[in-house]
């Protein structure tokens, strides 16, 4: 077996495995980077990019049906080829892998090894049966997988995850989704509008990462209109039956049991870390519900006695924000601490932001709703914003979600949002820069509004808050200044 001997070590080579290495390298070249899979990300391969990728297509779908309602009308039946969507989404798909694979191999191959790592102790890796590595700093990027109860497990082989789905060359008849978070919204959603006909079924009541619940009910209400989604199913049975799932279900509206009969079962329940075959028990880390104990401005662990440790953590591992830009930052900041270890530094954490591209899209700035709640009731005030009469929103007809953004009394402080309406993902982005500057809704009002544009609305919710706050004046009705949803 062949030893080596490195400053750092980085287990994972995906965006925040990645991250982690340019930066170890502005303190040192002894560095070593281990993948144990393919080459290309998650984001890449079977995330953020595939899935834009088909819903890109979905959305051109929808708009062609809904052409009529500006007086364009499409001869003819509107017909999906479902293995030519599926071919644009693997070929896009295949350039952005290879965009990283190319950046992989600009590493000297030195600096890289393949195979999978376990942890012999807390200082040494061994990378299947053919590598050694003592390492003085180790970085654990090892990112996250799909997974799944057992009871979902009864669909045998018409069992995916979004992992399968980006590898299928044609698009089914059926699907039933399991896990109305991000993935399942999303993919849900476009296949139902590629013409696949979809149920969705949650448990507990969620809808994607929606916490206040006055935004959450009125998503629930709007996803309806276009697919079956429970998120409170009560789900009987799950079964195979001549190569297709059978699902027992309670109905919603009727209340009804009833079996259906799927091509597949796409399971998007959750995608836990991927720490489960490093023998981590090996590295003397404490550990939290199966997670090493960690500090989130440095990525430093903690070892089993509560001093710092020599290992850092990054990205999906850690199970704190699966956000690629996250993954990123956390790679970066585990990164440069690995490098200049002991003389680590904390690392400035951005204001969070989340954006799910369903349709109307779902974002989070800053503190949500559940975050909100748990301060005591005088100390906050709500402003918002119904999308059915702003005026840019209704001309693209677009004209459906609500805004409620959050405020502090007294210091009149921007605290955060939640949005399920169109163009949030840019309206969240907006906000988020205002977030990070610590700004007052009285600042964010000085900013320019052009019109006629949906950020129209954005100002609406504001100025309804800034009176809350008691820091502006009541809201003006049917305000002519600037025209419709000012």
């Amino acid at each position: 077996m062949q030893e080596r001997h490195v400053d750092v070590a980085i287990i994972g080579a995906g965006s925040a495995g990645l991250g982690a290495y340019h930066a170890a390298c502005a303190h040192t070249n002894s560095i070593v980077l281990i993948e144990g899979g393919p080459y290309g990300t998650t984001c890449a391969r079977v995330g953020c990019m595939p899935s834009k990728l088909l819903i890109a297509a979905a959305d051109a779908a929808h708009h062609a049906r809904d052409a009529g309602a500006f007086g364009i009308h499409l001869d003819g039946h509107i017909r999906i080829e479902g293995r030519e969507v599926m071919a644009r989404v693997q070929r896009e798909r295949d350039h952005f892998v290879a965009g990283v694979i190319d950046s992989v191999e600009e590493i000297d191959a030195a600096q890289h090894l393949c195979g999978h790592a376990i942890f012999e102790d807390h200082n040494t890796l061994l990378i299947d049966d053919h590598t050694r590595v003592h390492a003085n700093r180790i970085v654990i990027a090892t990112g996250s997988s799909p997974d799944f109860p057992d009871v979902l497990k009864a669909a045998g082989e018409r069992l995916v995850t979004n992992n399968d789905l980006f590898y299928w060359d044609d698009l089914p008849e059926s699907v039933a989704v399991f896990g109305p978070g991000v993935v399942g919204l999303e993919l849900g959603q476009a296949l139902s509008r590629l013409g696949v006909r979809v149920r969705m079924f949650g448990i507990g009541g969620a809808v994607g990462p929606i916490s206040d619940p006055n935004i959450r009910d009125y998503a629930d209400q709007q996803f309806n209109k276009e697919f079956y989604l429970d998120p409170e199913a009560q789900t009987r049975n799950v079964g195979l039956v001549d190569d297709r799932v059978n699902i027992t279900f309670v109905e919603r509206n009727s209340g009804h049991e009833i079996t259906e009969s799927f091509d597949y079962l796409l399971a998007a329940t959750g995608r836990p870390p991927n720490l489960e075959g490093l023998e981590i028990d090996r590295a003397d880390l404490r550990m939290d519900e199966g997670v090493p104990v960690f500090d989130r401005y440095t990525l430093q662990c903690q070892r089993r006695d509560g001093t710092p440790a020599s290992i850092f953590i990054a990205g999906d591992a850690n199970a704190e924000l699966p956000l690629l830009h996250e993954a990123s930052d956390e790679g970066r900041i585990a990164g440069d601490n690995a490098g200049r270890y002991p003389n680590i530094r904390a690392g400035r954490r951005r204001s969070m932001l989340t954006v799910v591209f369903t349709d109307p899209q779902i974002a989070a700035v800053g503190q949500t709703w559940a975050d909100i709640e748990k301060r005591p009731c005088d100390s906050y005030a709500i402003g918002e914003v119904n999308f059915e009469y702003q005026g840019r929103a209704r001309v693209m007809r677009q004209n459906h979600g609500l805004l409620r953004v959050y405020g502090e009394q007294g210091s009149g402080r921007f605290l955060g949002a939640e949005m399920f309406g169109p163009q949030a993902e840019h309206l969240g982005h907006l906000l988020a820069w205002c977030h990070q500057q610590h700004m007052t809704v009285a600042q964010m009002l000085e900013m320019p509004f052009y019109h006629p544009c949906v950020e129209e609305g954005l100002r609406t919710a504001l100025r309804d808050l800034n009176a809350c706050l008691k820091q502006g004046p009541a809201m003006a009705q049917h305000c002519m200044e600037t025209g419709p949803g000012s």
